[in-house]
């Protein structure tokens, strides 16, 4: 049995737990000193730092995949706003507003399987111009690329590229039909080939297993991923899995402690559906997270940015404040 000093004490020294010892760790220790103890590993490892990020919805709806989670999809009856792309007006006044609060990863998300060679132009451009505008580091997240849509990302001042493995291999096909895991691991590799950092994560709470969450914690981390989005499941009347249950906050809490053993070196960002657990929310910043989007979400509202910032700061955190290019 592998205790949680002899855990922490191979992750100090190179080492990296295994399938099994993981699943050992989170079903033998007790909660509050695994929770502890993940809390440890991420402030050796990162220290005080919080890492933030915000994003804009900049094409919302109309998307041709069957994601069962997804309000966006065209295939499910849902109450959201469609539009086919932002004004560069409005992504600029987001990126400025939550670049003067201290938010300076800022991210454009569009729904749909990709975008257009003719959108990726127009979004080039915003990033141009705002770059010239600010300060702030640009990630993108736009589905599935080529070679020649990620090199535009790049020239255009993209830093970083999102794209989301939601589960793990073995249940990806559970959850959607209409595209596969291992595209999604294709457009990471020809994002990181093109010169950009890479922000993945998942869903917990789709119906997976306990272990399965486990799989997709190991499957980033051999990705080499080192900003790993962590979504809690929002039941969206309408789709699939609109009738689901939500996860209680020990299933929460025992996730994100499990993310950061596996994934020790990597930031563990609490993103959409964190609203659900009210000011319990900010429990997961004890135990192993350190990173979270903040303000709004693609279809859902989040906390304001000046509430999470309090509360993050109120924890011994320093958000904000590092230089996010290093």
């Amino acid at each position: 049995m592998t205790s949680l000093k002899e855990t922490l004490e191979l992750i100090r020294s190179g080492g990296n737990l295994d399938f099994d010892q993981a699943l050992e760790l989170a079903s033998s220790c007790e909660s509050t000193a695994l929770y502890e103890a993940a809390d440890q590993l991420r402030k050796e490892m990162h220290g005080d730092h919080f890492d933030l990020c915000s994003i804009i919805n900049a094409r919302s709806g109309k998307c041709s995949e069957n994601c069962k989670f997804c309000a966006q999809s065209s295939r499910y009856q849902t109450e959201i706003e469609t539009y086919d792309i932002v004004s560069y007006d409005e992504v600029r006044r987001q990126g400025l507003e939550n670049e003067s609060l201290g938010v300076v990863r800022y991210s454009l998300v569009t729904a749909g399987r990709e975008v257009s060679e003719e959108d990726i132009e127009s979004f080039a451009a915003m990033y141009d111009q705002l770059g010239h505008e600010s300060e702030l580091y640009f990630c993108a997240s736009m589905g599935f690329l080529t070679k020649e849509k990620a090199a535009q990302l790049v020239a255009s001042g993209v830093k970083r590229y999102h794209c989301n493995l939601e589960t793990c291999r073995s249940f990806f096909p559970q959850v959607c039909t209409s595209h596969t895991w291992e595209e999604k691991v294709a457009t990471i590799r020809i994002a990181r080939s093109a010169g950009m950092d890479i922000c993945s994560g998942g869903i917990i709470g789709l119906g997976e297993s306990f272990e399965q969450r486990l799989e997709l914690a190991f499957e980033l981390r051999q990705l080499d991923v080192l900003s790993i989005p962590i979504n809690i499941l929002t039941p969206i009347p309408g789709t699939p899995l609109g009738e689901l249950e939500q996860l209680s906050l020990g299933e929460v809490l025992t996730s994100i402690a499990m993310f950061r053993f596996i994934n020790p070196h990597a930031v563990v960002r609490l993103a959409g559906g964190r609203a659900q657990l009210g000011d319990e929310q900010y429990r997961c910043f004890q135990a192993g997270a350190n990173g979270a989007i903040v303000g709004n979400y693609l279809t859902t509202a989040g906390n304001s940015i000046s509430e999470d910032l309090q509360m993050i700061e109120s924890l011994g955190f320093k958000a904000g404040t590092d230089n996010p290019k290093k």
